[in-house]
């Protein structure tokens, strides 16, 4: 396997060439994984990572509990915030087709050491992010039928039953979405485009049923009715929607699987968030207006679940659960597949512990095995979390949440910094059908400058300990904490095994099971 170095000079971006191949082995890797994605599994790889329904499902209820009805209105605004960051990712996808994308782009826009630590960020930011949405199964599994309560007890996964059931039913998910990430990235493929296709007709389906059983008027919303202060009410009900629209790179973390990734990525990046921002928005608004109640703490508790089955009737609103339950699995399976390309691109440049297990493909399936596997024994791990605390499940989101803003972050200051010297050209070259590569001509610099501000502002909100959201009982320091201290161990790890690295030389490469990296020039 050819592999770039972790250090010294990133190659320049290659002319389109005469195959998809022939422009990977530009950048100084041979193709390995199967390229046999076309544009709409590539907007299903973005789409089933964002999967409003799960997550709307997921963070209604907290949102709400929050912001009031007013927390709708955080949505355009978060919304606005990611499509910043999307165009930019949009014009680094065109340039730079490789999985592993925020870790390929951070380092040929910074240095090697800061591209490692935007890439190892991302990769813990996505386990988490595979835990978090496993999870989910408990808002709608037991809704549908009791008896998935296997625990007993109360099913509400703030409650200590609900908590250890949501362990136990993540734990079975990720089981199933980890073998079929061993299987074949054909299988892979038509399984997210299936899901997909089923979560946007389930989607617009309910966003209609909730339209038409209104319950009150959209003014509404301009009332907070939270917790606390209208602005503090409104930047915790924003968590909400910063949750939902998170994973529009995965079109570009799969660019080495799809046909035509430098003219396919970049529009699939932007259409697969304006999709999903479309429809989120309209079902966020939905649920306020068609809620029989929203005083009686109901949609602060069991949140859009609760709408569905109360105000459409427990036959229908049950079976578009079950639709929820297909959105919720694909996710999974989509953000373990993100996850699982990101550590396979660090360990094909030799820069993590077990690299040459890592980045070794089937040649029979055309998948990386030990990233699926590490991944998916991760994510179960930290889903069992639950089993400990109830509050886990709220500080397993939130911690996701920032550790990809900070990793998109990691992305566009960098990017921010070659622009403002002149260094970054993102028109230069052709895509694949010969015409120019995306390019934001001379909005560049004011988008780019925005999407990093809005980035760094979105992750300090999200990290910022407030006990009455991480800690509301009481008693638990270390969870108001969990998010800061999650992110300063991890940044803290991956310091010293750098650093253990470095100290050892190249004998800790073949200790550690690593493949000697090669500098390829252009």
């Amino acid at each position: 396997m050819t592999a770039t170095a972790p250090t010294d000079v990133r190659p320049d971006p290659p002319e389109a060439g005469p195959s998809d191949s022939a422009a990977l082995a530009g950048f100084g890797y041979r193709q390995e994984l199967r390229r046999s994605m076309g544009r709409y599994a590539s907007f299903a790889a973005g789409f089933s990572f964002i999967s409003v329904l799960t997550t709307v499902f997921q963070f209604f209820a907290f949102g709400f509990s929050f912001g009031g009805a007013a927390f709708f209105w955080t949505w355009p605004a978060v919304l606005a915030g990611q499509l910043l960051v999307a165009a930019c990712f949009a014009e680094l996808a065109a340039r730079y087709p490789l999985s592993g994308a925020i870790y390929q782009w951070s380092t040929r826009l910074s240095t090697p050491a800061f591209g490692w630590f935007a890439g190892w960020i991302m990769v813990i930011g996505q386990v988490v992010v595979v835990a978090a949405a496993a999870l989910a199964l408990q808002v709608v599994l037991p809704a549908i039928w009791s008896g998935f309560q296997l625990v007993g007890g109360d099913p509400a996964p703030t409650s200590p039953t609900g908590a250890a059931n949501a362990a136990l039913l993540a734990v079975g998910l990720l089981a199933l979405t980890t073998a079929v990430n061993l299987l074949d990235n054909r299988v892979m493929s038509a399984v997210n485009r299936v899901g997909v296709t089923a979560e946007i007709v389930g989607a617009v389906l309910i966003v209609v049923l909730l339209l038409t059983h209104t319950e009150r008027g959209a003014g509404v919303t301009l009332h907070t009715g939270g917790q606390g202060g209208a602005i503090g009410a409104l930047l915790v009900g924003s968590f909400t929607a910063a949750y939902v629209l998170i994973g529009f790179d995965s079109a570009g973390e799969l660019s080495e699987e799809t046909r035509s990734p430098r003219r396919t990525a970049p529009r699939t990046i932007l259409l697969a968030l304006a999709a999903a921002g479309l429809l989120g928005g309209l079902l966020l608004l939905g649920g306020v207006l068609a809620a029989p109640s929203l005083t009686d703490g109901r949609l602060a508790t069991e949140g859009l679940s609760y709408v569905l089955t109360s105000s459409l009737g427990d036959g229908v609103g049950k079976a578009l659960l079950a639709d929820v339950v297909v959105a919720i699995a694909v996710a999974t399976l989509a953000i373990q597949t993100a996850g699982a390309r990101m550590l396979f691109s660090m360990a094909r440049d030799g820069v993590l512990p077990f690299s040459t297990r890592l980045a070794k493909v089937s040649p029979r399936t055309g998948m990386p095995a030990g990233p699926a596997l590490v991944v998916g024994a991760a994510a179960a791990a930290l889903g069992l979390l639950n089993l400990a605390s109830p509050e886990a499940f709220l500080a397993i989101g939130t911690t996701c949440i920032a550790m990809l803003y900070l990793a998109y972050a990691m992305v566009t200051g960098p990017m921010l910094v070659r622009r403002l010297r002149g260094g970054f050209t993102p028109d230069a070259g052709a895509d694949e059908a010969g015409k120019p590569l995306f390019s934001l001509g001379r909005w560049g610099l004011p988008v780019n400058a925005l999407a990093f501000a809005y980035g760094v502002g979105m992750t300090v909100n999200l990290a910022w300990p407030r006990a009455a959201v991480y800690d509301p009982e009481g008693g638990h320091w270390y969870f108001q904490w969990f998010t800061t201290l999650f992110l300063l161990v991890s940044v803290g790890l991956g310091a010293v095994w750098r650093a253990w690295r470095a100290h050892r030389g190249p004998s800790a490469e073949a200790e550690g099971g690593f493949r000697p990296a090669r500098q390829p020039r252009s």
